[in-house]
């Protein structure tokens, strides 16, 4: 609110990057219009609830993929001192304002394209709560490892770009071994496959893995979390929330 040319630069410009990439897909599809059953329109889609899943869980609990660096550096100590639950107050403790631009692009996006009918719109809202806690999940159990390992922020780093990566192309360029890592060791197979499972052809058996995949990876990374607490070492440092 005090700096809101930054603000609407920042998340302006992180709009502009995503639709630049729908860009290069409608390329794609001009020439190739239907590749393994999926369209331009399922691609655009699948970029809505991607973006639009990390940006509403980066806006509200920011600090998500950053539990890594706040372990390894010590920060953990200010939130200890503060009410409980830590895990709680670590993750909205921090807001993204970049994450606000791919929100709203997700949201563009659906007005854009989408289902606009109220059965559209609730496929669509229980996507981005899928994509956002799955985020939220992977980046907890990886940056939990800061607990046990010491300086993980290299592995948490490396999880992250390769969650983000593996979203934004169709599930079903796939096969093998691939595709069963992708619905399990990195569950980014059900962000991916949102399009057709949920937005298309609505599958009740995906949508329900999908979201028992979603609210389990949170519940693991939580459980991890408490579990980690118990063997932190203060960073011995004075810190003040940023």
């Amino acid at each position: 609110m005090e700096y809101r040319l930054s603000f609407a630069l920042l998340a302006g410009m992180m709009f502009v990057n995503n639709l630049l990439w729908l860009f290069f897909w409608s390329l794609f599809f001009n020439r190739f219009p239907v590749v393994n059953g999926w369209e331009l329109r399922d691609v655009m889609m699948l970029w809505a609830v991607g973006a639009g899943g990390f940006g509403w869980a980066s806006v509200l609990f920011g600090n998500f993929h950053r539990i890594a660096a706040i372990v390894s550096s010590g920060q953990l100590d200010v939130y200890l001192s503060q009410p409980k639950p830590v895990l709680l107050g670590v993750l909205a403790s921090r807001m993204s304002v970049t994450a606000a631009g791919d929100l709203l692009f997700g949201l563009a996006i659906y007005a854009w394209v989408g289902d606009r009918s109220l059965a559209g719109a609730c496929a669509f809202a229980l996507g981005l709560l899928i994509s956002g806690l799955l985020f939220m999940g992977v980046m907890l159990i990886a940056g939990c490892l800061a607990f046990y390992l010491g300086n993980s922020e290299g592995i948490a780093s490396q999880v992250f770009n390769s969650f983000v990566s593996l979203t934004t192309y169709p599930a079903d360029i796939f096969r093998g071994m691939a595709r069963i890592a992708l619905f399990s060791i990195v569950p980014a197979g059900f962000i991916s496959y949102l399009p057709i499972g949920l937005l298309r052809d609505f599958d009740p058996a995906f949508a329900a893995g999908a979201l028992a995949m979603a609210v389990g990876s949170c519940l693991a990374g939580a459980w991890l979390f408490g579990r980690g607490l118990k063997r932190y070492g203060s960073g011995n440092a004075i810190a003040m929330r940023s």
